[in-house]
């Protein structure tokens, strides 16, 4: 009886339906259906009852707010509607096709310029299901103005990308996630967290939140988005040898706009901002730059090989990231006598940290890249290399014990990977946390690849003094040079 009654009430609100909302019901669930099979997860098909209910059946009153007599209350939820319905587009815009993204920082200078907003494709590669799925779509782990995460932490998914376009080739600039932000101390968030830890210890870190703040935990579609140039895939055996990169022993051109750090001695004068202007050099660049000014900067000078003038000083010495364009302007203009490039030993500990390779950035490694479902030997002399992606990445639990490598508790010599990795470097060499200072990139990591500028702001210029980059706008972005 009450399955008959039900049934006679379910026709008649099917009868009622409008043809309109039967062809917008059509549209939406061909869509529905169709965006069910790319992510290759049919239990989601359950959610074709709440869309039959919002368009023909109508038992959950959606549009209650449109029959009342209160205008206030419509006009508020006029509101609500338009809101949810635009963070709904929002974060599928966002998850499954594209995503805005400001280039925060020098690391790829010249190629991309801090202020250059980028449209992401995520199809490029291959979408990735959110690991976080209950998160704001417009802010990336924090809610700007009220401090808080913009994400709640269950439910976790399972890393799924879907099928893309293509795959990551050598030379993409490419768009991820940080991989050393897993963890975070939130009052030091650079260096990162297993930086710290090196230098100050895991227990000084943890019992003194005045300095460091509190310690968390980021799942990875939460983490920091960064650019860089992939420089390494997987199986490739990678090695920098004087800021030459060598795949597998055969040495690789070097990016058009590539960076290095040089020393620059002017003939006596200090340099005015014109002619920064004039060789490209960013205000961030030059601002600090003056080497003289440091206490020690006699023995570096000299270290470096620079002769003292007749007054036993240097003329006034800069510190500049310079490509070898810009290097050649300068060295054709009267204001420059000597440019001395940086040495590797200049940029510090390199990857990995507790590991003693005598690797530097200039000349780092060889050291091979781990590829899905290929084994490597695992030895104490190679375990610095590989620990993290064997613990932090895949998930395992690897400890040392008297000499012996255990994984999950079992002792191991081998291991094969269930991630493909890869190299990511900065074109601007020498100012750039890269791959040399935190590893691989592991590819559920990956986020996606750049197409093309949107717009370009110059914050060392004002409104009316070529702030706007209008040369850059809707650029597309050279991936090969």
């Amino acid at each position: 009886m009450e399955n008959n009654k039900f049934l006679s009430d379910l026709k008649s609100r099917l009868a009622q339906v409008k043809k309109t909302r039967w062809i917008r019901f059509g549209i939406v669930a061909a869509l529905y259906i169709g965006w069910t099979i790319w992510l290759d997860n049919y239990y989601v098909l359950f959610g074709l009852l709440l869309l039959i209910d919002i368009y023909l059946t109508q038992y959950v009153p959606w549009g209650w707010w449109k029959k009342t007599q209160n205008k206030t209350v419509r006009r508020i939820m006029e509101w609500v509607d338009a809101i949810v319905y635009a963070l709904v587009l929002v974060y599928f815009i966002f998850t499954f096709l594209f995503q805005n993204f400001q280039i925060p920082s020098s690391s790829l200078e010249k190629s991309l310029l801090v202020g250059d907003y980028l449209l992401v494709s995520k199809v490029s590669y291959g979408p990735r299901v959110p690991n976080t799925p209950l998160h704001f779509p417009l802010a990336q782990h924090t809610i700007p103005g009220l401090n808080v995460k913009s994400y709640i932490e269950w439910p976790q998914w399972e890393y799924h990308r879907l099928k893309g376009l293509g795959s990551v080739k050598r030379n993409d600039i490419v768009v991820f996630n940080f991989p050393a932000g897993d963890t975070v101390a939130l009052n030091m968030q650079n260096p990162d967290y297993y930086t710290l830890v090196h230098y100050y210890g895991r227990d000084a870190i943890h019992r003194n939140p005045q300095r460091f703040g509190k310690v968390i935990y980021r799942p990875v579609d939460r983490r920091e988005n960064y650019v860089k140039r992939c420089v390494g895939l997987p199986g490739d055996t990678f090695s920098i040898v004087n800021n030459d990169i060598y795949i597998d022993g055969v040495k690789q051109a070097r990016p058009r706009y590539m960076q290095l750090n040089h020393y620059v001695m002017t003939n006596g004068n200090l340099l005015t901002e014109k002619a920064f202007r004039t060789w490209g050099i960013s205000k961030d660049d030059y601002e600090y730059s003056l080497v003289n000014n440091s206490t020690d900067a006699y023995q570096q000078l000299s270290y470096l090989g620079f002769t003292p003038n007749e007054k036993g000083t240097f003329n006034p010495v800069y510190r500049l990231p310079l490509t070898q364009e810009m290097i050649d302007k300068m060295r054709n203009s009267n204001l420059i006598q000597e440019i001395v490039e940086e040495p590797g030993v200049f940029g510090g500990h390199v990857y990995p940290l507790d590991g003693d390779y005598g690797w530097t950035r200039s000349d780092y490694g060889p050291v091979w890249i781990p590829k899905k479902g290929e084994t490597i030997d695992l030895t104490l002399e190679n375990l610095p290399i590989y620990e993290r992606a064997i613990r932090n990445y895949e998930g395992n639990r690897l400890e040392v014990k008297d000499g012996k490598i255990l994984i999950n508790g079992t002792e191991s010599d081998r291991y094969t990977f269930r991630m493909d990795y890869y190299m990511m470097l900065g074109d601007n060499r020498d100012n750039s946390a890269d791959s040399r200072f935190w590893g691989f990139v592991p590819e559920d990591h990956i986020v996606g690849k750049p197409l093309f500028l949107l717009i370009s702001l110059d914050k060392d210029r004002g409104l009316f003094d070529g702030k706007l980059r209008f040369d850059r706008f809707f650029r597309s972005v050279k991936h090969g040079e």
